[in-house]
């Protein structure tokens, strides 16, 4: 089973709308986790989460822990962190980014992309 690894820019998102937009590094290892996906801001800034609740926060508001998910519009999802050290950092992704991962990461376990 291949690691799938994806970069993607996402907008932060803050009080003040100045469009500044950072990348990112989605991660799926199914031999370290295969029901887990991760997300690296810039730093060593890495969150892991179920897979599950990036796929569910597409559809709807999902999670309530550090990791949070929703649809924004039709063609954006908003990605809000809390990590365990306390602040929140809160992104916002074009929603064929994570749907083009979350496929990948289904091809690289042979499993069926749900619907």
């Amino acid at each position: 089973m291949a690691v799938v690894e994806q970069y993607a820019r996402v907008q932060v998102l803050t009080d003040v709308d100045d469009g500044r937009c950072i990348p990112v590094v989605l991660r799926y290892d199914p031999e370290d986790d295969p029901r887990s996906v991760r997300i690296g801001l810039p730093g060593p800034r890495y969150f892991t989460f179920a897979r599950e609740l990036l796929e569910q926060g597409l559809r709807a508001p999902a999670g309530t822990g550090e990791v949070r998910v929703w649809p924004c519009g039709r063609v954006r999802a908003v990605v809000e962190f809390h990590p365990a050290q306390g602040g929140c950092s809160v992104v916002q992704f074009d929603t064929g980014d994570l749907l083009r991962f979350l496929s990948r990461t289904y091809a690289a376990v042979a499993e069926p992309v749900p619907r």
